[in-house]
């Protein structure tokens, strides 16, 4: 079988180049696989990219930037989407053109507008996977609306939960159209797991307002006090870097938190550590939070929609407190710093409960549904799924027309601004 990624731009750094890089390597055990980036801006990718993976830029902004195509407004890719500004009538065309082209038996969307052009454009032969990596709540209205209608030529949608699939199911009316969940997946670490000794606790991840670095910050200054022989090192860059440094010096820890930078990989850097933590107020899926757990750390995490439930649990492999709690953070993180018997026994408990997001059983259930949904495509036939009761059409539809008022009022908004101004 020949599976291909549509991937935003695989010469970057972020959770979804990480998951789709691993679910490649993977598959790339027993299939063909490439990597088709829209965008590229360097020479080799931030990650390593397994030699049997293919990968195909179609527009390098080195040499294209400023091209009269990429200058103009995208047609394509929906307007409601986060990154529609950096799309164009250039990545309309380049995509349309691999897509009209492509040889591929299963091709796979990870992001909401490059779903849309998959949709819209792949040829009929070829399994039309969508995957959602944020969440559809997450989406503003106006895009949910395109994708009711664009999403109808998908075969199938994954996503990283199963709460998130759950609202799909509800909030969307799609016949024919698979829903189902398929985690992300880490590698089994090469490094011999994390022994429970080491007096630090690890955060990764971009450093921006949602992940909350300075609820983790003013939480672990409990810690300090207590144990001031203990560290707190946070791993990423991102806009709010300078603002949490100076966060560090206001609560006299620098001798205690540390902003590492942006390290990849991680595995590395966890097994210094014995505890790691998330503060996020939202988090789709949580990779940090199962590579932490891969290499043999309990997890403290916010239970934040809509991941962290899904994977840590509570008292068992890690602890789970409320969203913007500080002091619940910070008490949590104590437990197992002062409890050395506890910390061992999560970790290996995490280490344990972790393997279920190793590379095996998902790609194991990625291979399954790719067959179905390529044997179902041959036949002449969608998706099985079952039919969907006229209450949870009505419900389905009683959203849609949520959304649609809802993205009308905005629009008359930005019209009545403009007017203003």
């Amino acid at each position: 079988m020949k599976i291909s990624f549509l991937l935003h731009n695989a010469y970057g750094i972020g959770g979804t180049i990480t998951t789709t890089f691993n679910l490649a390597h993977a598959l790339a055990e027993r299939h063909e696989v490439e990597i088709v980036s829209a965008l590229r801006h360097r020479e080799h990718p931030t990650f390593t990219l397994d030699p049997r993976v293919s990968l195909r830029p179609l527009v390098d902004l080195r040499q294209e930037e400023r091209h009269p195509l990429h200058l103009r407004p995208a047609r394509v890719f929906p307007r409601g989407e986060y990154r529609y500004r950096q799309y164009s009538e250039l990545t309309d065309q380049r995509l349309g053109e691999c897509l009209a082209t492509i040889d591929a038996d299963v091709v796979i969307g990870t992001r909401p507008g490059l779903n849309v052009h998959l949709a819209l454009q792949a040829p009929r032969h070829v399994v039309r996977i969508g995957q959602e990596h944020l969440t559809l709540d997450n989406h503003p209205p106006r895009l949910r609306n395109t994708l009711r209608r664009a999403y109808r030529g998908l075969d199938a949608i994954t996503t990283v939960t199963e709460a998130d699939a759950a609202v799909y199911r509800r909030k969307m009316r799609l016949p024919g159209v698979r829903v189902e969940t398929l985690p992300n997946s880490v590698p089994d670490p090469a490094l011999p797991a994390a022994d429970g000794n080491a007096k630090v606790v690890v955060a990764a991840g971009r450093l921006v307002p949602v992940k909350r670095y300075d609820l983790l910050i003013e939480a672990f200054a409990v810690v300090a006090a207590e144990r001031p022989d203990w560290q707190l090192r946070i791993y990423g860059r991102g806009e709010q870097h300078d603002r949490l440094r100076q966060l560090i010096a206001d609560l006299g820890l620098w001798n205690n938190v540390f902003l590492m930078g942006a390290v990849a990989p991680m595995e590395a850097e966890w097994v210094k550590g014995s505890i790691g933590a998330a503060a996020s107020s939202f988090e789709p899926f949580g990779m940090t939070i199962v590579e932490a757990m891969r290499c043999g750390l309990p997890v403290v995490s916010t239970d934040c929609p809509y991941g962290p439930g899904e994977i840590i649990q509570d008292g068992v492999d890690g602890r789970l407190v409320p969203v913007g709690d500080r002091d619940a953070l910070g008490a949590a993180l104590l437990e197992l710093v002062r409890d050395d018997d506890r910390r061992r026994d999560t970790g290996r408990a995490a280490l344990e409960n972790a393997r279920r997001f190793s590379p095996g059983p998902v790609v194991e259930q990625a291979e399954r549904l790719f067959a179905e949904a390529v044997s179902a495509r041959r036949a002449g036939r969608r998706a099985v799924q079952r039919r969907a009761r006229v209450h949870r059409v009505l419900v389905s539809q009683g959203f849609a027309a949520r959304d649609v008022a809802s993205a009308a009022a905005g629009s008359a908004l930005r019209l009545a601004w403009r007017g203003r101004r």
